[in-house]
């Protein structure tokens, strides 16, 4: 089924309830199937992962089509093609645009001129999930966050997926089910879930992953991780996959 309206703003929250907490985020040109609207508040769900929820009804517009996604970290939609223009809007990265023409180094879009490098056509992604992980390095933690400006840790393992065209859901508990299990010895490219929390490995030895006790994305020892999370009442590995 199509989408009946995307997110029109950089980023918005998508919340439990009307004027509730933040489960999610959503992006620019984020598709939404709206159920109900009431007011201030439209009741929905995400198409790329069906996480259903509210968000702002004024965050919300017709649905369109795409030609671009932001594939830089963050970027600026800016008021002339110019880099010394006043900027309009802060993209994060994933956010989709439509261009309309290019002018030199900028494209045109309807949120204002973006820089060419920060785009990719839609359908072309990235090969390894754990550079993209990568790109989020020191992001602060978020809990519910989608972008650079707040992550959490089943944002940034989606984030990773949705790059490299793979689906992925946005919560912990989907996520362990739909990572096949996996055993053997630790290598590049596993899902590592504890009770709630989840974390990539980027080697034998090492795991990247959102979490609150820096407050932001971090890279640690995967038995370091094991063994602190166990020390603080958290409980063990529940489960491990591939990416």
């Amino acid at each position: 089924m199509r989408a009946t309206h995307q997110i029109q703003t950089g980023l918005t929250n998508l919340c439990r309830s009307a004027n509730g907490p933040r489960d999610r985020q959503l992006l620019l040109g984020d598709a939404f199937h709206l159920s109900e609207q009431d007011g201030d508040w439209s009741r929905g769900r995400a198409k790329k992962d069906g996480y259903q929820g509210y968000v702002k009804t004024a965050d919300l517009e017709p649905a369109a089509p795409h030609s671009h996604w932001v594939s830089t970290i963050s970027s600026h939609a800016y008021a002339a093609p110019d880099l010394k223009s006043a900027d309009q809007m802060s993209l994060p990265f994933g956010a989709q645009v439509a261009v309309k023409a290019q002018s030199g180094t900028f494209c045109e879009t309807a949120q204002g001129f973006i820089p060419h490098q920060h785009l990719r056509p839609i359908g072309t992604f990235f090969t390894d999930p754990i550079q993209v992980a990568m790109m989020f390095l020191g992001a602060p933690y978020l809990w519910g966050g989608n972008s650079v400006s707040g992550i959490d840790c089943s944002g940034l393992v989606q984030a990773a997926c949705l790059a490299c065209g793979s689906e992925c859901p946005g919560d912990t508990g989907p996520q362990q089910e739909f990572f096949s299990p996996l055993g053997g010895a630790w290598a590049k490219g596993q899902v590592v879930f504890w009770s709630g929390h989840v974390a990539l490995t980027i080697s034998a030895d090492e795991l990247i992953h959102a979490n609150a006790h820096a407050m932001a994305v971090t890279v640690e020892g995967i038995e370091t991780t094991i063994e602190r999370i166990s020390d603080a009442g958290d409980g063990p590995v529940v489960h491990r996959g591939r990416l």
